[in-house]
């Protein structure tokens, strides 16, 4: 009978799929699959090196960098994967902190990707349920990217081993998201050809639960430019007539946008922070720069309105009589998922399962949720989510630079359940479990999902083409990816050199040392699960 109702649901979601067809979600019935052969040999490899998976999450929790900063978690990764037999390129794209590590021979070539950044001040405390700065003001993992890295390296080494034992042909690829909070050098990648020849892109990021989706993802696409306007410096009080202020420009620029928002589409989103106004209030600023962020739900949009902007700041210029330059310090293109590959890890997703949380991970959660005042307070997540088609009302959101890859080679993102629902994104909250048995268990589970859908990539030759089918017929049917990065914009590799400059000392006394402590929780003298602050009234 069982049999019966999964052969049904499946011929119904052919039906319903025919030419893609936009739905939400895609439920399957019957009871999960289970790993069996080398997907199960596989996820055995990544339980049993569960360890090592503990020690990346929680190693890359406290080095604490920012984009184009990650020298630290840079070395420490390239070393474990120089160690076990993998050649690394450093520094790839004019890019300081990049790396590329690659193993093997042949086809299907595999590449597995997830970030590496942090946000600036969310330094926290793991394992405590409430608000605690490790050092306060420094940047901290308030969006977990901790921990991706933890999953694609135990999933590779799992599967090496496999390849090597069997004598299986294949190429697997390691490489970071570098500066993803800027959307700063995926674009870059893509426009020097690093994933030419790559025939599917693995890529892992945090989450509360296990999910993977296909088609056009929620969220936007965007630019990131920078404004930099030229004028003269006067003496603000003697002589204010010879002056021509770059801040006034930057504000006209402001107003004029603020006031254009009225009459833009609701999903856009655009944001700004004025990064220079000036030196002092006396001094007429002779230059002055400020940062925006546009975004829009297609490439087309994301133009149009970016346009709108140069044209802005442009008449901002000539209003007071300064020079205007832009740079272009990021971009990030709509994200489109591959189906194919898509439906085979949800496959592995509902084998896998969600980690089994312990008595402890539920309590964290619920104390951390009523602290946070979450909507709901229910803890951990126990189940997966349904495999997620494209939605029938787009809907605006974050951007991603997976997006530029996922145009140049079929790619997914699985989304792994290290964290906790209830904490607000780039913020502190996001951080205080991601040094925890709940996400060294979700990294866990995580790698098994990539480790079984790599040896289905490797094992099946129709997947692979069956991939390129969809990204070539039905993905780019309608539209042509070209990139919002020119061939002379070069990376902004001096972002947040300042602020890691000021804090990288203090860090260094908090860097995780798993020669003398198990844990980093045992290393910070957490009793873990912290749920109230003993010093709070």
């Amino acid at each position: 009978m069982n049999r019966f109702r999964v052969l049904i649901a499946s011929l119904l979601i052919i039906i319903t799929n025919l030419g893609f067809a936009q739905n939400e979600v895609i439920e399957v019935e019957g009871p999960p699959p289970k790993l069996t052969g080398l997907k199960a040999e596989a996820a055995q490899l990544v339980g049993d090196n569960q360890k090592l998976t503990q020690e990346i999450v929680d190693s890359l929790f406290s080095f604490s960098e920012l984009g184009f900063q990650e020298f630290e978690t840079q070395r420490y990764l390239t070393e474990i994967l120089e160690e076990n037999g993998f050649t690394v390129e450093h520094g790839v794209s004019g890019i300081p902190s990049a790396w590329w590590a690659t193993w093997g021979s042949g086809k299907p070539v595999i590449a597995l990707g997830s970030d590496v950044d942090g946000i600036p001040k969310s330094s926290q405390t793991p394992g405590v349920a409430y608000r605690k700065p490790l050092i306060e003001g420094a940047p901290g993992h308030g969006e977990g990217h901790n921990s991706g890295q933890a999953v694609n390296i135990t999933a590779a080494l799992a599967v090496k081993e496999i390849m090597e034992r069997d004598n299986l042909p294949g190429t697997l690829v390691l490489w970071p998201g570098i500066a993803e909070e800027l959307v700063a050098t995926k674009a870059w990648f893509a426009r020097d050809g690093r994933y030419d020849g790559v025939d599917a892109v693995l890529f892992t990021h945090v989450s509360d639960t296990m999910s993977v989706s296909w088609g056009q993802a929620t969220g936007t696409g965007l630019v990131s430019v920078e404004y930099t306007f030229d004028g003269v410096a006067a003496h603000g009080a003697g002589d204010p007539w010879k002056g021509k202020s770059a801040l006034d420009a930057v504000e006209l620029t402001n107003i004029g946008w603020n006031f254009r928002r009225e009459h833009l589409h609701p999903l856009q989103r655009s944001h700004y922070v004025i990064v220079d106004g000036g030196d002092q209030p006396n001094v007429v600023p002779s230059k002055a720069s400020v940062w925006y962020f546009i975004r829009e739900m297609t490439a087309e949009k994301i133009r149009e309105n970016f346009a709108i902007l140069q044209t802005i700041a442009e008449g901002a210029a000539m209003m007071t009589d300064t020079s205007v330059s832009r740079r272009i310090i990021g971009a990030a293109y709509p994200r489109h998922f591959n189906k194919p590959i898509a439906e085979a890890m949800y496959e592995n997703i509902r084998a896998v399962g969600m980690p089994e949380w312990s008595e402890d991970d539920q309590a964290f959660a619920h104390a951390f949720q009523e602290y946070m005042e979450a909507d709901e307070v229910v803890g951990l997540n126990t189940e997966i989510e349904e495999l997620q088609a494209p939605l029938e009302e787009p809907k605006s959101g974050g951007s991603d630079d997976i997006g530029d890859v996922s145009w140049n080679v079929p790619t997914v993102t699985l989304r792994f359940p290290s964290n906790i629902d209830g904490s607000t994104g780039h913020h502190w909250s996001s951080a205080n479990a991601m040094a925890t048995p709940i996400a060294h268990k979700g990294a866990t589970a995580g790698a098994k999902v990539v480790a079984a859908t790599m040896l289905d990539l490797i094992q099946q030759e129709s997947l692979v083409d069956n991939a390129w089918t969809y990204f070539r017929d039905e993905q780019s049917a309608n539209e042509t990816y070209v990139s919002f990065v020119g061939e002379t914009d070069n990376p902004a590799i001096e972002k947040n050199a300042e602020i890691m400059n000021a804090y990288k000392d203090r860090l260094k006394d908090y860097y995780y040392d798993p020669s003398k402590y198990d844990t980093y929780l045992e290393q910070l003298g957490i009793d873990y699960p912290q749920l109230k602050d003993p010093d709070a009234e």
